[in-house]
């Protein structure tokens, strides 16, 4: 066995794309801890990268979505020193039309998408920090930045992954801790069965498969990306986007309102 990378935490890591990572993030040199609900394929996934790589992996059966199981997550990574790269990649999505959605489901969905990824992360950092080193990679989407393309709240949880990782970026800036924010476009995963739109239903040429999502993800990783779009070919749309958007930023905020927002003067009739 190698030298080890020090070990990641990646959630969702029973099937699809965090069992993807889990795979190559072993090949890499990295020992795994493997978070998910389902402990039989947990175990599946563990007994195979064991087999083909001879990592440690440890299994971690955790539902995210109970504040327990989290809490036990959280002081993994505040307490475990081996940990240098934590996956945010646990989430659910959802194609039905906002109006048309259960409340309490998309409810549900706020609290895995965005508060246990928020958590987790906050959990990760100090620690992170105090050693100088470490890595977060929080699995986004491309509706982070166009919510219209599917269900409004996951649309929604999506931003403010992109946002926080905005944030985490500035803020982390410096300590030796990087941080990468993934977007990926329709991938070919169970996901699009769960969230109510199964993948063949979608063209074929916006889907990406899930083993080439996630080496695109890790080649951005490796380069040092903030940002990484898998399915943006033409990487100046994005940049140009970014620019005018940190520009924009900057005029947004002002003592007095717009002139347009100003009222018309009123005139008064004379008799």
């Amino acid at each position: 066995m190698s030298e080890t990378k020090g070990t990641a935490l990646i959630t969702g890591a029973s099937s699809g794309i965090g069992a993807i990572y889990a795979d190559r993030l072993a090949r890499q040199g990295y020992d795994l801890i493997l978070v998910a609900r389902s402990a039989d394929k947990l175990d599946k996934v563990a007994t195979e990268i064991k087999q083909r790589t001879g990592r440690k992996v440890e299994t971690v059966p955790a539902d995210l979505a109970n504040a327990g199981h989290l809490l036990a997550i959280e002081a993994l990574l505040a307490n475990d020193p081996s940990i240098t790269l934590l996956v945010n990649n646990a989430g659910v999505g959802s194609t039905a039309p906002l109006l048309e959605a259960d409340v309490n489901t998309m409810s549900a969905m706020i609290w895995l998408n965005v508060d246990a990824l928020m958590r987790l992360s906050y959990a990760a950092v100090p620690a992170f920090v105090a050693r100088g080193r470490g890595t977060i990679v929080n699995i986004a989407s491309v509706v982070a930045v166009a919510p219209e393309l599917l269900n409004g709240v996951y649309g929604g949880t999506k931003a403010f992954v992109l946002a926080f990782s905005q944030s985490l970026h500035r803020e982390l800036a410096g300590t030796g801790v990087h941080v990468q924010v993934v977007l990926p476009g329709a991938t070919a995963t169970d996901f699009w069965d769960v969230a109510g739109t199964p993948v063949d239903h979608l063209p074929a040429e916006i889907v990406m498969p899930a083993d080439e999502l996630v080496d695109a993800a890790l080649v951005g990783l490796e380069r040092g990306e903030f940002v990484t779009i898998p399915g943006l070919h033409d990487l100046a749309r994005w940049d140009a986007f970014e620019a005018d958007r940190q520009a924009l930023s900057g005029i947004l905020s002002t003592s007095t309102p717009a002139t347009r927002y100003r009222a018309a003067p009123q005139f008064e009739i004379q008799s």
